[in-house]
C-alpha cells in the first residue's frame, strides 16, 4: 500500500463496532441493561488513531480549552507573590505551568491512568497558597504596591518575590509525597468500595457550580462578545454537528473531494477563532473603548500587548530555576487540605471522562496509578516551580462531550503542543492575549457540561427514593451555602491555631470538598439497600471493566510492561500494577462464543468463534 495515502476512512467506532452486551435468555426474562456506554456515537473512539493533521488541531483545541485555567493560575498568585507590576515574570509563570502541564499529561496518558484527560494547574491550591501568603510574614513590601517604585530588575526585589515563590514550592512537593502515598499504596482504590455515585456526582456538579461567578464576571466584561462566543459553540457543536463539509484530500496519487464532519470536531476551536478576530477588527477600527475604566475594554485585543512584547522567543523552563525551595508547617498543612479535594475531584473525572470516551470505567489499579502519577506530577510542578500543582482538567472532560473526539493520540499531542507552548515563550504569551470575554462565554458552555456530567452519574441511583434525593440535594446546597458563609465571615472560624485556621478555612470554602464529604457521610451511614444507593449497579460496572478486553487494552501499561516483562509475582502484588491470571495474560480475558451448539456441545463448523 502506497504509504503517502491519506486513510479517510471512518474510524471503528462507526464500522458497525457496537458493544456487546450480555443478556439473559428464555421467556419472561428482561435483557440487562448495557452497563458502560457504546463508543459508536464517537467520532473516533479512545483507541482510535485520527490522521496527524486531525490530531494536531484538537490537540491544540484543548490547549485553547484548558488556556483560561492555565493562564488564570499565575495570574491570580501574581498580586501576592509582589509581582503585579512585573508581566515578563508573569509569563515566565505561565511558560513554566504549560511545560510541566504537558510533561504531567503525557505522563498520565502513558503511565497513570491512561484515559485520554489533560493536566494542569489546579484552583484546589489557590486557595491554601493565598491563606499562606496573606501571613503577615509574607504580605508584600508597600513599595512593591507602586509601579513607579518597582525596578523588576534589582536584586531586591527579585529576592521579595523569589522567596515567596520558593515557600510555595516546598510545600507543594511535601504535600505531593501524601497523594503518591495515597495512590500508589492502594489506598485510594480502598476508598472506591465507599465512594458511590452519590459522593460522585455533587463533587463533580461543584467542580463547576461555584464557578459562576467567575465566568459570569468575564463574560460580563462584554456580554455582546460572550454571546456571540456561546452562539458560535452551540451551533457548531448541537446544531451543525451532522452538516458534512467537502475538503480537498489527496490519497492514491490523486486529489479527491472527501466529506467532513467539520463543525462537529472542531466546535470550540471555530467559535474562539471566529470570535477573537472579530474583537480584533473592533480593536482595530477603535469600536471598543481606548480607555481602561470604560465597559468592554477587556474585549479589545491589544489590552495585554505588555506580555507579548516583554516575552522571549525560547526559553527553556527547568528545575529550581527560582533556587532551593523551603518548607514551613503552615504551608504543608494547607496544601494538603487542596490534595484532599483534588484527589477527590480527579476520581469523578475519571469516572466521566470514561463515560464521555465509551469507555468503561477504571479498575481500582488504573485509579491508583492515575492519582500516583498526579502527585508525581504536583511533585514536578514544585521543583520546577509553577506556584501549584497538577490535576485532571475538568474543563477538557467537558470538551469531549462536546467534540465526541476521545482519542487519547489527540491528548498525547495536547500534551506534546503544552510542551512546546512553554518553551517558546511569546508563542505562549500570544495565546494569553485572547480576550477575556471570549474566555468566560467558552467557560459558561463548558461548565454547563461538566455539571451535567456529574449529575448523569445519579442514573444509577434510584431517585424515587426520599433517601437519595435528601442525600444528594442536601449535598449540593450546602456545598454552594457553607462556603459562601465561610468567604463572608472568616473571623468567626479562627481558633488560636494558625495553621488548623487554614486548613480548616481551605476545606470549607471548597465547594467540591464540602459536597462531597457530605455526599460520603450521609450515604454511608443512612440505612439504604445497596441497590437503592446504586452501589450494586456501580460495583457490578467496575467489577465487569476488569473483564473485558477493551478494559485490558485502555488501562493496561504500554509497550507489554505487565503482560510480557515486568511480570514477576513481586510486580503483581503492587496495587497499582495489573493483575494477570495464570496463563500470563491480563485479567479479564475471557472467551465468549457467539452461536449455536450442537448436542455433544462442539460448536458448528459455520459459526465463528470470538475470543474475548
Amino acid at each position: 500500500m502506497d504509504s503517502t495515502v491519506i486513510s479517510c476512512e471512518l474510524p471503528s467506532s462507526l464500522r458497525g463496532n457496537d458493544v456487546l452486551s450480555p443478556h439473559t435468555q428464555g421467556q419472561g426474562k428482561k435483557q440487562d441493561i448495557q452497563k458502560y456506554p457504546s463508543s459508536s456515537h464517537l467520532a473516533y473512539g479512545i483507541l482510535d488513531r485520527p490522521p496527524w493533521y486531525l490530531c494536531i488541531f484538537l490537540g491544540i483545541q484543548h490547549f485553547l480549552t484548558a488556556l483560561g485555567g492555565l493562564v488564570a493560575v499565575p495570574l491570580i498568585l501574581a498580586k501576592d507573590l509582589c509581582l503585579q507590576h512585573d508581566p515578563l515574570t508573569q509569563s515566565y509563570l505561565i511558560s513554566t505551568i504549560f511545560f510541566v502541564s504537558g510533561i504531567c499529561t503525557l505522563l498520565q496518558v502513558f503511565l497513570g491512568v491512561r484515559l485520554p484527560i489533560l493536566q494542569g494547574g489546579t484552583f484546589a491550591f489557590v486557595a491554601p497558597s493565598l491563606a499562606m501568603l496573606s501571613l503577615p510574614a509574607w504580605k508584600c513590601p508597600e513599595w512593591t504596591l507602586n509601579a513607579s517604585q518597582v525596578n523588576t530588575s534589582s536584586p531586591e526585589f527579585i529576592e521579595e518575590w523569589q522567596k515567596r515563590i520558593r515557600e510555595l514550592q516546598g510545600a507543594v512537593m511535601v504535600a505531593s509525597c501524601v497523594q503518591m502515598l495515597v495512590g500508589f499504596s492502594g489506598l485510594i482504590g480502598f476508598l472506591m468500595r465507599y465512594i458511590g455515585p452519590l459522593t460522585i456526582a455533587p463533587t463533580i456538579s461543584l467542580v463547576a457550580l461555584p464557578l459562576f461567578e467567575s465566568a459570569g464576571n468575564d463574560a460580563g466584561i462584554h456580554w455582546g462578545i460572550s454571546a456571540l462566543t456561546i452562539f458560535l459553540i452551540v451551533l457548531f457543536s448541537q446544531y451543525l454537528k451532522n452538516v458534512v463539509v467537502p475538503v480537498p484530500v489527496y490519497g492514491r496519487k490523486k486529489c479527491h473531494i472527501s466529506k467532513f464532519n467539520l463543525f462537529q470536531v472542531f466546535p470550540v476551536l471555530l467559535a474562539l477563532c471566529i470570535s477573537w478576530l472579530f474583537c480584533f477588527v473592533l480593536t482595530v477600527t477603535n469600536t471598543l473603548p481606548k480607555s481602561p475604566m470604560a465597559y468592554g475594554y477587556m474585549a479589545r485585543t491589544d489590552t495585554k500587548g505588555s506580555v507579548l512584547s516583554q516575552a522571549p522567543w525560547f526559553r527553556f523552563p527547568y528545575p529550581g530555576q527560582w533556587g532551593l525551595p523551603t518548607i514551613s508547617l503552615a504551608g504543608v498543612f494547607g496544601i494538603i487540605a487542596g490534595v484532599i479535594s483534588s484527589m477527590v475531584e480527579s476520581v469523578g473525572d475519571y469516572h466521566a471522562c470514561a463515560r464521555l470516551v465509551g469507555a468503561p470505567p477504571p479498575p481500582k489499579h488504573a485509579i491508583n496509578r492515575g492519582i500516583g502519577i498526579e502527585g508525581l506530577g504536583c511533585l514536578l510542578a514544585g521543583a520546577w516551580g509553577t506556584g501549584n500543582g497538577t490535576t485532571s482538567y475538568s474543563e477538557n472532560v467537558g470538551a469531549l462531550g462536546i467534540t465526541r473526539v476521545g482519542s487519547r493520540l489527540v491528548i498525547v499531542t495536547a500534551g506534546c503542543v503544552l510542551l512546546l507552548m512553554g518553551m517558546f515563550g511569546k508563542i505562549g504569551a500570544a495565546f494569553a492575549t485572547i480576550p477575556t470575554p471570549v474566555i468566560g462565554g467558552m467557560f459558561l458552555v463548558m461548565f454547563g457540561v461538566i455539571s451535567a456530567v456529574g449529575i448523569s452519574n445519579l442514573q444509577y441511583v434510584d431517585m424515587n427514593s426520599s433517601r437519595n434525593l435528601f442525600v444528594f440535594g442536601f449535598s449540593i446546597y450546602c456545598g454552594l451555602a457553607i462556603p459562601n458563609w465561610v468567604n463572608e465571615n472568616p473571623e468567626k472560624l479562627q481558633t488560636g491555631v494558625l495553621q488548623l485556621d487554614q486548613v480548616i478555612q481551605v476545606l470549607l470554602t471548597t465547594g467540591m470538598f464540602v459536597g462531597g464529604f457530605l455526599g460520603f457521610v450521609l450515604d454511608n451511614t443512612i440505612p439504604g439497600t445497596l441497590e437503592e444507593r446504586g452501589l450494586l449497579a456501580w460495583n457490578q460496572i467496575q467489577e465487569e471493566s476488569e473483564e473485558t478486553p477493551k478494559a485490558s487494552k485502555i488501562y493496561g501499561l504500554p509497550w507489554g510492561i505487565g503482560t510480557k516483562f515486568c511480570t514477576s509475582s513481586c510486580t503483581r502484588a503492587l496495587p497499582f500494577w495489573p493483575r494477570l491470571d495464570h496463563h500470563g495474560d491480563e485479567v479479564g480475558v475471557s472467551q465468549l462464543t457467539l452461536g449455536p451448539q450442537t448436542s455433544s456441545g462442539k460448536h458448528l463448523r459455520s459459526v465463528a468463534e470470538t475470543r474475548m
